[in-house]
């Protein structure tokens, strides 16, 4: 496959090696252990000498076929596919960080990401500041001589928030910073941060790479060869290491993500637009509404607007509740990004053991609904939504 080809071809055939076989497909390689040709070969395969393969915790040909794929997606030197979302943060956060480091972050970030620096990565001396980095000037005020790693989610969740990955870029070089960006909102098919800067960029592929609400996993994807190195030896070492399986299904699901995401942001706009007029909502945050804070940044970094929104509902968590407990056609679940519209509320779901104060701080407010929009007809969404509403 020629490497200028467009994106949708690359969906389809990026990361597909010829198999012996003729199967058009990468096969499920559900194996534990790989046999060597001879003991030269098996003490090649472990001097690094041999690309073939040894024990799947260290690689395997259809984890390998989906690693490839997207990080010729992201236009990285190589992916790492883990087991689930945040094995792909804390793998990160194990490569970069040390007894001692400090971490700038997206305050309004995903829940677990921030728990596990405040929980755990606190108990070996790592310290972490959490702010609104869409605002450059406050990263630039937060950093300190032992700062490692500037760590962004844009669209940030789950107050849509967009942070300036160029920006950021500039900031990181300057202070020999290590830029992680958390793609997981937008997908390859919306946003590139590494061709905007970024060192390394994440995925919870449980979202839209996949896109079926079938599979848990996580992808990272490193710029540069050093990167990619360091940290595939620290995801083998600690072993959470996607299932054969699990890629397949994921491999699957990419190919249609770019159809997917189309359909969706079609709708989003639809809903989001449709929102901002109903007298029963307060506030509604969505990228490609002009009334977005950084509505002109998106368009500049964005390739479109996603299928991701917040709102709030007049009346507040009480209010917000009767609208989620009468929604008929939206799911009202955690996760997003697949092809059913799903809806939760963040302060007592996703969010609900970042501490109040904290959640304040980060723009995470009671009345906040988070809406991830399928590829159902917008005007059955819509309507769902308006019953529902009648009853809030």
């Amino acid at each position: 496959m020629k490497k200028n080809s467009g994106f949708h071809t690359r969906l389809i055939h990026a990361g597909h090696k010829k198999d012996p076989l003729g199967s058009v497909t990468t096969p499920i390689y559900q194996t534990s252990t790989f046999e060597f040709e001879n003991a030269q070969h098996g003490a090649d395969c472990f001097a690094g000498t041999s690309n073939g393969y040894i024990y799947t915790r260290l690689g395997n040909p259809t984890i390998r076929s989906l690693e490839d794929a997207v990080a010729n997606l992201e236009g990285g030197f190589g992916g790492i596919a883990v087991a689930s979302g945040m094995a792909a943060v804390t793998t990160m956060y194990m490569t970069f960080l040390s007894a001692g480091s400090h971490i700038v972050s997206s305050a309004a970030v995903y829940g677990a990401s921030r728990t596990v620096l405040e929980k755990h990565f606190s108990r070996f001396g790592v310290e972490a500041t959490f702010l609104d980095t869409s605002k450059l000037e406050l990263i630039e005020a937060a950093i300190r001589p032992n700062t490692k790693v500037l760590y962004i989610e844009t669209p940030a969740n789950p107050t849509i928030a967009i942070t300036d990955i160029a920006g950021c870029a500039d900031i990181a070089r300057k202070h020999n910073l290590k830029l992680v960006v958390d793609n997981t909102f937008c997908s390859p098919y919306l946003q590139r941060p590494l061709e905007l800067g970024a060192d390394v960029v994440l995925h919870s592929i449980t979202k839209f790479i996949n896109g079926h609400a079938d599979v848990v996993g996580g992808v990272l994807v490193c710029k540069t060869e050093e990167d990619y190195k360091f940290m595939y030896n620290v995801m083998t070492s600690m072993g959470p290491n996607m299932d054969p399986h699990q890629a397949y299904l994921v491999s699957r699901g990419l190919k249609t993500l770019a159809i997917r995401m189309e359909r969706a942001q079609e709708n989003a706009l639809k809903i989001a637009q449709w929102l901002e007029n109903h007298p029963k909502i307060a506030w509604v945050l969505y990228p490609g509404l002009p009334s977005h804070p950084q509505h002109e940044l998106a368009k500049q970094q964005m390739k479109g607007s996603g299928a991701l929104m917040s709102f709030g509902v007049k009346g507040g968590f009480e209010a917000g509740r009767k609208l989620m407990d009468n929604v008929q056609l939206a799911v009202l679940a955690v996760s997003l990004g697949g092809i059913e519209t799903l809806i939760q509320h963040p302060a007592s779901m996703t969010h609900a053991k970042v501490a109040a104060e904290a959640k304040l701080a980060a723009g995470i407010t009671d009345d906040m609904v988070r809406y991830s929009v399928g590829i159902e007809d917008a005007e059955d969404l819509i309507a769902d939504l308006e019953q529902a509403l009648d009853k809030a």
